[in-house]
């Protein structure tokens, strides 16, 4: 009888694992659905991505494939990226599900707002990235400061690298507000000791800039000014909501 309850946490264990498994197949399903359907637009989605280089590259000047499986390869890997992006409601929807009945009531209230809000936000970081930093500050400087007998001709992996980095960088930085509302809420920290320590927290974004893209000054700064920011941005939040401040 000393087993039962042995038993019986054994079987709630097992009974979760086959419910990630479920979960896990029908997320990897969508997400399969949703590439196969986009595959005879890869090309098209490819140029989409494309546009803040090319509309700024010289006449005559265009991408260009140095490998003979770029061509097919580099749209493909895209397309499943934006498959993966398209998706994430859904994979945040079994997510939700997966964990909501292990949490307290209090939590339950505060999770979801923070799912929802770090979609935004993510989404948030590569909108700035397509729309501002490449059209209007990183190309125009690049393309702008080379030797004018230099036929420009960047090559499209080397582009889809690169952009795939700067939406993923960008995307978890403008997380900031979220992290810094969730590391006062917990009480690891506090708006006083943020407020503190914000000449390093500025330095900080600047240092982890320097290791987050290319390694130029320009990416640094385009960077570390918006960390910086949306640093502010999380504090004033914080006061806003009153995030873990004592309640009369």
């Amino acid at each position: 009888m000393s087993d039962l309850p042995e038993k019986e946490r054994e079987l709630k264990f097992t009974d979760h694992l086959i419910e990630l498994r479920t979960r896990l197949i029908r997320i990897m399903v969508a997400i399969g659905v949703v590439f196969f359907g986009l595959f005879h637009f890869s090309n098209e989605i490819y140029n989409i991505v494309s546009l803040p280089l090319t509309a700024q590259l010289p006449p005559g000047s265009t991408l260009i494939a140095t490998q003979i499986t770029s061509t097919f390869l580099a749209p493909l890997k895209l397309t499943f990226y934006v498959s993966l992006f398209l998706c994430v409601p859904y994979i945040l929807h079994h997510l939700w599900a997966f964990i909501v009945p292990a949490l307290y009531q209090h939590e339950k209230k505060i999770a979801l707002p923070v799912l929802i809000s770090s979609i935004f936000l993510f989404c948030l970081g590569i909108a700035f990235v397509y729309f501002i930093a490449l059209p209007l500050v990183l190309f125009p400087f690049f393309l702008g400061a080379g030797p004018t007998n230099v036929a420009v001709m960047p090559d499209i992996d080397h582009y889809l690298d690169l952009v795939l980095m700067l939406f993923l960088v960008f995307g978890f930085a403008f997380e900031i507000p979220i992290i810094t509302l969730l590391l006062v809420a917990s009480g690891v920290t506090s708006i006083n000791i943020l407020i503190e320590k914000r000449p390093y927290i500025i330095v900080g974004c600047f240092a982890v800039s320097m290791f987050l893209t290319p390694p130029d000054a320009l990416s640094q700064i385009v960077l570390a000014i918006p960390m910086w920011l949306l640093f502010e941005t999380g504090i004033w939040l914080t006061r806003l909501l009153k995030v873990g401040q004592p309640t009369s």
